[in-house]
């Protein structure tokens, strides 16, 4: 039978990108540690959410959202990772490298929107604070969720890049003027309320604006270099966001208190 007429049956692919690592067992325990404390973090803040009623609402049903899209996200290719670090596990099947493909993608998409979506419900409760809860029912808040779910389907990472920045930036631009007109107790409490969500942007979107800058003025980077900025897109927001919105949002900070107090008493 000739080459031309001949086919090909991929069943698993090779991982690559690590060889060259001096250190790569202790590379795999720091990114083994940090998946577990962002899945542990994620998940405790949805069960905050979800256990406490008084919490059912708008700001922390989108706190909840970008909870379960920082699992998606990690879990879509940090397992793979210590696998092939710590137990020398370098094949991926054919089928299960698409499926985390996909996933991954679409936990890089999600992310810039519901950061994006985040940054309107700020944009409303700074701008129109007595309206905010007839503006932003649950109702609405969980079918923009569905939607941002459902058009993340088959829209280019590149574009969702972008488009979610420049509108994170566009609703800034207003949030910031409106800051300057109001007094200054308002603007303290208004900026209490944007920290939270800054430092989650700028830890999202730091990492891939790093890489384009660089490859856009001709920077090569190592094979290293380019691990290490894809390594801490994918872990770094997923483990500080938890962190962020515990330690900044008011209720469950309070409940975290609660909980340690309790456990406190009993010893």
């Amino acid at each position: 039978m000739s080459l031309q007429n001949a086919s090909i049956n991929v069943t698993h692919f090779i991982i690559g990108g690590f060889d060259t690592l001096s250190r790569p067992i202790a590379v795999g325990v720091v990114i083994l540690i940090t998946y577990l404390l962002a899945v542990l973090a994620n998940m405790a803040n949805i069960m905050f959410i979800i256990s406490d009623k008084r919490l059912h609402k708008p700001m922390y049903i989108l706190i909840c959202n970008l909870a379960v899209v920082d699992i998606m996200y990690t879990s879509s290719c940090s397992p793979t990772m210590i696998g092939v670090l710590l137990a020398g596990v370098n094949t991926v099947s054919y089928v299960e490298c698409l499926i985390q493909m996909f996933v991954f993608h679409l936990g890089t998409a999600m992310e810039s929107f519901v950061l994006a979506v985040m940054s309107l419900d700020r944009l409303i409760a700074i701008m129109y604070p007595f309206q905010y809860h007839s503006y932003l029912t649950n109702t609405r808040v969980l079918l923009l969720t569905f939607i941002v779910w459902f058009v993340n389907w088959f829209l280019m990472s590149f574009f969702i890049l972008f488009f979610t920045f420049v509108f994170i930036s566009l609703s800034y631009c207003g949030i910031l003027l409106f800051v300057k007109l109001s007094s200054n107790n308002e603007k303290k409490k208004m900026g209490s309320t944007l920290v939270s969500h800054l430092i989650c942007a700028i830890i999202h979107y730091c990492p891939a604006f790093v890489r384009i800058i660089f490859t856009r003025f001709g920077v090569v980077l190592t094979l290293e270099e380019r691990q290490g900025l894809v390594i801490g897109a994918v872990l770094g927001p997923c483990l500080v966001n938890p962190f962020v919105y515990c330690l900044r949002t008011k209720e469950i900070k309070h409940k975290l208190f609660k909980i340690f107090k309790k456990f406190h008493t009993y010893d």
